[in-house]
């Protein structure tokens, strides 16, 4: 068979401050500076998202052009000849950030991003002290919105760089954030003007990930963990997500990538949390019923040829999947398994079981989370997460708030020793680790379901099921044909087991559109909120890029592999509250506490 040539990439060559540089065809001005690590300063761009040139921060001059060109969105092209930091340069920079200050509000040392705010470093590196432009903010009006548990929006800081708005669409796909008006009238808004809370979104947090300012920040509970901490009749226990351990070190000056988990645990004991325990005991839990509910769910489906047994079977622990499905899918809401998150979990049996084996009174105990998650703040004030007659969880953290508590407490991060989680639904496995990458929830209930099912090991090398490791901007798709079933499991013989799993919600929406039209015949899908799952956070340290995505990735595989348990239903502390408190999975006990249903929602 004749094989066509992969057709070669053109080099040209540009000159940049004086330099010649060879550069491949279609590369913009902006990526070829960024190559020869020359700075050219950004507000718009940014690398996960589309190219806008809305702010012009980023011009440069290009030799015998009429005018100043935008960097991020103008092609080298062969014999250009730019100058990146001419006296025209500089002056149209210094002077777009001093119109951008004009309109916005510079109370600096009272914003949450005060440190690390794209504009304040701009303002500073531009040496913008005096005011040649009117301030306008007085007479703007600006709102801000602050009814959401998860997010608030505050007009007064926002710069109108559309980062937020592409972000919701382009990653998203929920449109929850648009441009509305024109001229000295634009503002970034909602559905007519509605709060963030009675809109399609789902707080998953991309949007505050990628603000260049203080506009769109997480609602911190942070001076309400510390008064809990403070007062003698509260008993405050803490639980960290998977993804915290492997990205809180890059929010205290560390590498990306970087494995805190021990020094995360010391940080939490000397900062005076009664109790350190791990979400990871949950997730274990949570491959547990969930596994069984896939099985009982196919058993419906094969033996009992029950019409209403509704497959293929979603996860849930994602809460900005959940809210999306309710608005967007909500006829598929019987498809997503019945089983909390992780977090809401551990927040049922912190007030139940916790309290029991510990000899506390429920009303006593203060049950605070850190996750790398907007999205669970909104979770956690959910009217279905009551399931122990108090709230489950009080007060959600994120990876970012955890951060600040650790500085205000005047500890050296760096220098703390490894300490281990405290018992009582602080052990976990590797499975549970991985629930903070995209395949990971997928990986760890095969693991189980296949040993439930077989009573082997599945058959990959030391467990890595990498055909369901999804990377960011795919959707994998893997199937595992059952063979050598146990005699209670003998309708799964021969089985091709079809999975899917997709993360960020523009690929969720693609693959519950296939489920729509009737062109998919999955068993099983994983979907996460965010790009590379939970890892990718709208909780997690800023910035964020697919570099460094890809760094915090590779750490959660690296804590798996290094784990003594690998496999959710050897958790021995998942065994023991089988025994002594839930009685089995899917029973009477573990629907009244680990289970849910949720509810369709109006898109507009």
């Amino acid at each position: 068979m004749a094989t066509k040539e992969k057709s070669k990439t053109k080099n040209i060559t540009i000159k940049i401050d004086g330099q010649d540089i060879s550069v491949a065809e279609g590369s913009t001005i902006l990526e070829v500076a960024r190559k020869t690590n020359i700075h050219i300063p950004t507000l718009c761009y940014h690398d996960d998202l589309c190219v806008a040139g809305n702010c012009r921060v980023c011009v440069v001059e290009q030799i015998g052009a009429r005018n100043l060109v935008a960097s991020c969105a103008t092609p080298a092209a062969e014999g250009m000849n730019i100058l990146t930091n001419s006296g025209k340069v500089r002056l149209a920079r210094k002077h777009i950030v001093e119109l951008l200050l004009s309109e916005h509000n510079a109370d600096c040392t009272k914003c949450y991003k005060n440190g690390n705010c794209e504009l304040q470093n701009l303002a500073s590196e531009m040496l913008t002290r005096d005011h040649l432009f009117l301030d306008l903010v007085a007479d703007r009006h600006y709102s801000i919105d602050k009814f959401n548990p998860a997010i608030i929006k505050d007009d007064s800081r926002c710069i109108r760089c559309q980062r937020c708005v592409r972000t919701c669409e382009e990653l998203q796909s929920v449109s929850a954030l648009e441009v509305a008006n024109k001229g000295a009238h634009m503002k970034i808004s909602t559905f007519y003007e509605h709060p963030l809370f009675e809109v399609v979104c789902t707080n998953c947090g991309q949007c505050v990930n990628r603000c260049p300012t203080g506009a769109l920040i997480e609602r911190t509970y942070v001076d309400e963990v510390w008064d809990a901490l403070y007062n003698p009749k509260k008993h405050v226990v803490v639980q960290t997500a998977p993804a915290v351990r492997i990205a809180l070190g890059e929010a205290l000056g560390m590498e990306p990538g970087k494995i805190v988990t021990g020094k995360m645990v010391a940080a939490l004991k000397r900062i005076g949390f009664q109790s350190v325990l791990d979400t990871d005991f949950t997730a274990d839990l949570t491959i547990i019923e969930e596994g069984h509910e896939l099985l009982s769910r196919l058993k419906r489906a094969l033996v009992d040829k029950d019409p209403k047994v509704a497959l293929p079977m979603t996860t849930s622990c994602s809460p900005g999947w959940i809210k999306f499905i309710e608005h967007t899918f909500p006829e598929y809401l019987p498809n997503v398994s019945t089983c909390k998150s992780p977090q809401q979990m551990f927040g049922a049996l912190a007030k139940t079981f916790y309290a029991q084996k510990r000899g506390l009174n429920p009303e006593d105990i203060v049950s605070v989370s850190v996750m790398p998650c907007t999205a669970k703040k909104y979770e956690a004030d959910r009217p279905e997460m009551r399931s122990s007659g108090h709230k489950d969880v009080d007060f959600v953290l994120t990876t970012r708030e955890l951060a600040i508590m650790i500085r205000q407490a005047g500890l050296d991060f760096e220098s703390l020793p490894n300490e281990q989680y405290d018992s009582i639904m602080g052990v976990s496995s590797g499975a549970g680790v991985i629930f903070g990458s995209t395949g990971g929830v997928m990986e760890a209930a095969l693991r189980t379901v296949y040993e439930v099912v077989t009573g082997k090991e599945i058959p990959f090398e030391n467990l890595n099921i990498t055909p369901v490791r999804g990377t960011e901007g795919e959707v994998r798709k893997a199937s595992l044909k059952i063979t050598g079933t146990l005699p209670d499991f003998n309708f799964l013989e021969g089985v091709e087991l079809k999975c899917v799993v997709a993360n960020s919600l523009v690929y969720a929406k693609r693959v519950m559109q296939e489920v729509r039209d009737g062109k998919a015949d999955y068993h099983f899908i994983e979907i996460m909120a965010c790009p590379g799952g939970c890892l990718g956070g709208g909780g997690q340290p800023i910035p964020t890029s697919p570099e460094i995505r890809a760094k915090r990735k590779a750490a959660i595989y690296q804590e798996d592999m290094g784990m003594t348990i690998r496999k959710s239903h050897e958790n021995p502390e998942v065994t023991a509250i089988y025994k002594e408190f839930l009685g089995k999975p899917l029973g009477h006990k573990s629907h009244e506490l680990l289970h849910t249903h949720y509810k369709a929602r109006q898109r507009y």
